[in-house]
């Protein structure tokens, strides 16, 4: 179940950063790309979206099994990834704002960050 989880991190985060550094600037640095940029991004949204819930899944799985409800790191860790989720969303129906997909990016970051210090 952990492997599972972290793949699906890997693939969420990875490909964000993926796309930021290498896809969308080699893609635009030809003008005539838009079109190719977006069809990439809406692959990596569908991607995205099962990642997430890959990650909601196996992530309830192992609350449960490791009793982390109340346990104070763990809901900081839920509230981060409800506001990714939300970011998330909001960059999809928003399109191409440079801004949510920051925040998206860092908010990502700050949850694959509470998920390590849950294993100490």
């Amino acid at each position: 179940m952990i492997f599972v989880h972290v793949v699906a991190m890997a693939f969420f985060l990875g490909g964000q950063m993926m796309l930021a550094f290498t896809v969308v600037p080699v893609m635009r640095a030809e003008p005539a790309q838009p079109e190719q940029i977006r069809q990439v991004a809406r692959r990596f949204g569908v991607g995205s979206l099962i990642a997430l819930g890959v990650l909601l899944i196996t992530g309830m799985a192992m609350a449960s099994h490791f009793q982390l409800w109340d346990y104070g790191p763990f809901q900081v860790k839920m509230t981060l990834v409800i506001a990714t989720i939300v970011a998330v969303l909001l960059h999809m129906m928003r399109g191409n704002s440079h801004v949510l997909m920051g925040i998206t990016f860092l908010l990502t970051l700050a949850t694959v960050y509470a998920g390590v210090n849950l294993t100490h």
